[in-house]
């Protein structure tokens, strides 16, 4: 192994610890707390070496965004292809959406709420943005109905999960009717 290709794994590896460092903390004590100097501390790396591979907290909330939307992806994948029928694939599907949105909170407001740079439905969307998109469009583009463009009701269904699961989480609507909720929206919402 040359020392090129030894120092950009050791980068790598720096990056991925910083990462997962900032994803820590922000699931532990929410986004406020995710500062370069906390990050440094807790790394054990100069606040310099930091921001040699992030200009700063918003770039860093963007590469946790990319990897959230990659096992957001891997996740509603596995739901729906374990189910055997569309209605059965579109249940699983916003079960492990919102599962996701539960399990994993500040990876979600990285997602969707917080400012990561990132660009969505654009040319230059970031390819796991895209991919996660994509795992949501392969289950509901089939029962979108005649006539109604896919990627559309995709992203009609896709705000609804994401409108129960932001009320669900700031205590607006009552977790224990969240099985209920996916059943109507699936009914009212998927043509069958």
């Amino acid at each position: 192994m040359s020392v090129q290709e030894r120092k950009a794994r050791e980068r790598a590896v720096r990056e991925r610890l910083i990462v997962a460092t900032a994803r820590e903390l922000a699931e532990q004590q929410g986004w406020d707390a995710v500062t370069t100097r906390r990050l440094a501390e807790r790394i054990e790396y100069s606040q310099p070496v930091l921001y040699s591979h992030f200009r700063g907290k918003r770039e860093i909330i963007g590469a946790v965004a990319l990897e959230g939307a990659a096992e957001m992806a891997v996740a509603v994948r596995a739901a729906a292809s374990a189910a055997n029928s569309p209605r059965e694939r579109v249940a699983a599907l916003a079960r492990a959406y919102l599962d996701f949105a539960e399990r994993n909170p500040a990876v979600y407001d990285a997602l969707f709420q917080l400012d990561g740079g990132l660009a969505y439905a654009q040319e230059d969307t970031p390819e796991p943005l895209k991919d996660a998109f994509a795992a949501l469009l392969e289950s509901l583009g089939e029962v979108a109905g005649d006539g109604v463009d896919p990627g559309l009701f995709t992203e009609v269904f896709w705000a609804s999960l994401h409108g129960l699961a932001t009320l669900t989480r700031a205590g607006r609507l009552p977790p224990e009717y969240t099985e209920q909720r996916v059943e109507l929206l699936v009914d009212r919402l998927a043509v069958l």
